[in-house]
């Protein structure tokens, strides 16, 4: 029985539906998970997120596997050379907003215990859960991605707009936006347990 996505059913899309089957959606509570969706996110701005997700690997090569202490530490001249790095989006703002990020994820540690208890409690610590038809019925951004972007940008944060927000929202399951034919979807699940 072939599954029914949201997206990654086209030929040749294997990492973008592997990504949708395993990822997209799923409730995240691993700060280093958090931290590097987030990153992610930032670079995918102007970009298709396949693009991003396969240049995957490279970001966390390059960025330590995501290990925000070691990020924080890098030097401006460690940031330039990665701009020639071709395994990641070379562009030097969101080089640089990379470094910058882990500085303000580690406050944000530092005062809430984990970012997990700091970005959870903007949908008050359950998913929102959405039982969209279509994509067109899927939001671009929402209050709660408005709230959580104002406050990420407060504290310093690049690349953390809105849309920016909600992607990575829906890509770490603070919000569950599964078209409903979708055998990801919770109403889906539900309908067929």
């Amino acid at each position: 029985m072939i599954k029914k996505r949201c997206f990654g059913d086209k030929l040749g899309q294997t990492v973008y539906a592997d990504y949708h089957d395993n990822e997209w959606g799923i409730p995240v509570h691993d700060d280093r998970h958090l931290f590097e969706m987030l990153i992610l996110e930032g670079a995918q701005a102007g970009l298709s997120w396949e693009t991003v997700l396969k240049k995957r690997q490279g970001y966390r090569n390059a960025f330590h596997n995501f290990d925000a202490t070691k990020i924080a530490a890098l030097s401006d001249a460690q940031l330039e050379v990665l701009r020639n790095d071709v395994a990641i989006i070379r562009n030097r703002l969101k080089i640089n907003s990379v470094r910058q990020n882990a500085r303000v994820f580690l406050n944000i540690q530092q005062e809430f215990g984990s970012f997990d208890r700091y970005v959870w409690r903007f949908v008050h610590d359950k998913p929102l859960i959405n039982h969209p038809k279509t994509f067109k019925e899927v939001p671009s951004s929402t209050p709660e991605s408005d709230a959580l972007s104002k406050d990420l940008k407060k504290r310093g944060m690049t690349f953390v707009g809105s849309t920016i927000i909600y992607a990575f929202m829906q890509a770490v399951g603070m919000v569950n936006d599964h078209l409903q034919d979708c055998w990801r979807s919770s109403y889906n699940q539900k309908e067929n347990a």
